[in-house]
């Protein structure tokens, strides 16, 4: 499932007894045994933390360290991977009241979802002024998960050669370019196969959940404190089903549907219709503000004016770098969070009135990030190729999303060409597990999501909520950002608070209203 490393929620940062058995075995007595060894092991080592690799860049309240885990769980003594962990400690300090000293509740850990989102950056969210409180009572705990940055990084390609730009974005792809895709399809997951080798297959998300209960062990907590964004919902929600009584407290935020039904083909089908919806909120704002940008004062009109610029640019890529894809990219950022909205705007206003700049700026390729975004692009495309069946006959991917082109042109055929690899995947997949838990089986959670989310759509957190016994739902109304805890709605924030701190959770559904819509920002003011 498509989805971005979560931004609006950390400011500025960027930031399972079982009930179904994996097609390759069942993840049962050998692979608890293997993760329970494991765990022990982690325990009696603890983690060394000091100076992070690259410590120039930290604040020095931040320190990292590295947790070894088995490769394969069936065989804990055999290879192992390093994780890198980072961590800044409980503050003890209150922000309200400098002379209370607040007690330690342990640690905090978290995923920012991806797949293939590194969380090493979170401990400094404790810096904002939405997270000191939580900062005071809890160290912060971020990883990269197997496969991520340092943490065993998989690659499927030479990097140089994964930020191809400018490059097209039909709405509507002619049988020519859809056999040119394919071969790309199938030449990306032969790589993966050809750099990763036998490894491969041990890249899933059963394992990132093994993974954090070892993790939870290597920092000597008893119960875990959780909160995973977006793809890390589901992981999070495996962990929940595999080691409910290594619960202590879970966030869910932006939650992924975790029905075994719809992991992880159907997901992106409706993470694809669900665009469609944000791209419009995206315009009806625009429009709101033609006195702005001048892109039109309707929807309809702005959508000539995308669909103006994405035709000028497949003729002639602004900065000979940006065509039809990459604008489409920077308005699908748009659509995961709209704070991003004045800027995009603004690049599309002046682009269309004769001054590209911005619009290189925004959505041109960043030479620097490629090994990064080339591995974050690979850990996700073998976790969801490795987690569940995959339509394998080109026909069906063809007819399913043909049907929804046609009434959600936006965003269904790239998120087509992000996974198709995984129809021709050449490990053998998993059924995904039956996320459920019993009444008393899990201690209370929380689920957080907003109403227009388009990259988990809602329903994954309703979904959720009827899977995980005596859970909680906030939810924010009339809101679409992907990444609603710590971000700019205080009604939430106060629900996140309440329950981290306290323990304290609403009753079975809550609801905030929408936090404010963005101001707008001439194209000279960004």
């Amino acid at each position: 499932m498509r989805a971005a490393a979560l931004y609006s929620a950390a400011g500025s940062l960027l930031l399972t007894g079982l009930t179904a058995a994996p097609a390759t075995g069942a993840p049962g007595a050998v692979e608890s045994a293997g993760t329970a060894l494991a765990a022990a092991h982690a325990r009696a080592r603890g983690i060394d933390f000091g100076k992070c690799p690259d410590a120039q860049d930290m604040p020095g309240t931040m320190e990292c360290g590295t947790v070894s885990v088995p490769l394969d769980y069936a065989h804990p003594d055999g290879k192992q991977i390093r994780l890198t962990v980072s961590r800044a400690v409980a503050t003890h300090k209150d922000p309200h009241n400098s002379k209370r000293r607040v007690p330690r509740q342990g640690s905090l850990v978290y995923n920012p979802g991806g797949p293939g989102a590194s969380g090493l950056y979170f401990p400094l969210i404790g810096m904002l002024p939405e997270w000191k409180r939580i900062a005071s009572a809890y160290d912060l705990v971020g990883y990269a998960p197997r496969g991520v940055d340092k943490s065993a990084p998989l690659s499927c390609e030479d990097p140089k050669h994964f930020l191809k730009a400018p490059s097209q974005s039909p709405t509507y792809p002619s049988e020519s370019y859809k056999k040119e895709r394919i071969a790309e399809a199938k030449a990306y997951a032969r790589g993966c196969a050809k750099r990763s080798g036998s490894k491969l297959r041990f890249y899933n998300s059963l394992n990132n959940a093994r993974d954090l209960d070892v993790l939870r062990a290597a920092l000597g907590e008893d119960r875990l404190t959780f909160m995973g964004a977006s793809y890390g919902t589901y992981f999070g929600a495996l962990y929940a089903t595999l080691f409910p009584s290594h619960v202590r407290r879970m966030v869910f935020d932006s939650a992924v549907n975790p029905d075994p039904e719809q992991v992880w083909y159907r997901n992106n089908l409706d993470q694809s219709a669900a665009f469609e919806s944000r791209w419009a909120d995206f315009r009806e704002w625009i429009a709101k503000h033609d006195d702005v940008y001048g892109l039109g004062d309707t929807a309809a009109k702005v959508l000539r004016s995308y669909e103006k610029a994405s035709a000028r640019l497949a003729e002639k890529p602004a900065g000979g770098t940006v065509g039809p894809a990459q604008l489409q990219g920077s308005i699908l950022s748009a659509g995961y969070y709209d704070d991003y909205w004045p800027h995009t705007a603004a690049a599309l206003s002046a682009y269309l009135k004769g001054s590209p700049k911005l619009l290189v700026q925004q959505a041109g390729p960043t030479p620097g990030a490629a090994v990064e975004a080339e591995n974050g692009n690979a850990v996700y495309t073998a976790v969801e190729c490795n987690d569940a069946a995959w339509p394998t006959e080109w026909s069906v991917w063809d007819r399913d999303n043909t049907r929804l082109a046609r009434v959600a042109p936006f965003e269904t055929w790239d998120n087509v060409w992000m996974n198709l690899p995984c129809a021709y995947w050449p490990e053998p997949r998993q059924q995904p597990l039956d996320v459920r838990t019993g009444p008393g089986e899990l201690p209370p959670v929380l689920i957080m999501a907003a109403e227009r989310d388009a990259a988990t759509p809602y329903d994954g957190a309703l979904e959720l909520q009827r899977r995980l016994s005596d859970s909680v739902l906030v939810t924010e109304r009339d809101a679409g950002t992907h990444g609603v805890a710590g971000g700019a709605n205080k009604c939430v924030n106060g629900y996140l608070d309440a329950y981290l701190l306290e323990g304290r959770l609403p009753e079975r559904h809550a609801a905030c209203a929408p936090h404010a819509e963005p101001k707008a920002a001439r194209p000279g003011s960004v």
